[in-house]
């Protein structure tokens, strides 16, 4: 009875593993397509302007240094550094982002913990030159 029960039991999951299972595994245009809204987040994030500086490799092993310049539905434009040229890329060309922009409430939040750094430091000051 027993074995009958682990035969079964065998047979069930050797299926169960042969089989490919189509629910999990995503097609690698839907990778793609994932990794493009990725990108375009990101890329949203930082915004625009010569602040907005963005280091940008590609699927061909190319890579981009320079400002985000303009930021649209189906691609963006990163302006280069050195020479001043516009490149327009889509999203899907790249491969990897790196960016930084201090939005307006970050840079207040590091102004903040500054002036507060300084008070207490002031006041550790006052204490010991008291005593």
């Amino acid at each position: 009875m027993y074995m009958k029960i682990t035969a079964i039991v065998l047979v069930a999951l050797l299926l169960n593993i042969t089989a490919p299972s189509r629910a999990f595994a995503a097609t690698s245009a839907e990778q793609e397509a994932r990794f493009a809204e990725k990108v375009k987040t990101q890329i949203a994030k930082l915004g625009t302007g010569p602040q907005a500086r963005v280091e940008v490799k590609l699927r061909d092993k190319t890579k981009l240094k320079g400002h985000i310049s303009e930021v649209g539905d189906e691609f963006f434009a990163v302006v280069d550094e050195k020479t001043g040229s516009a490149t327009t890329l889509a999203y899907s060309q790249v491969k990897q982002v790196k960016g930084n922009n201090l939005s307006t409430g970050a840079a207040i939040a590091i102004g903040i913990g500054i002036g507060i750094g300084i008070v207490f430091l002031l006041a550790f000051i006052g204490t010991k030159v008291a005593e």
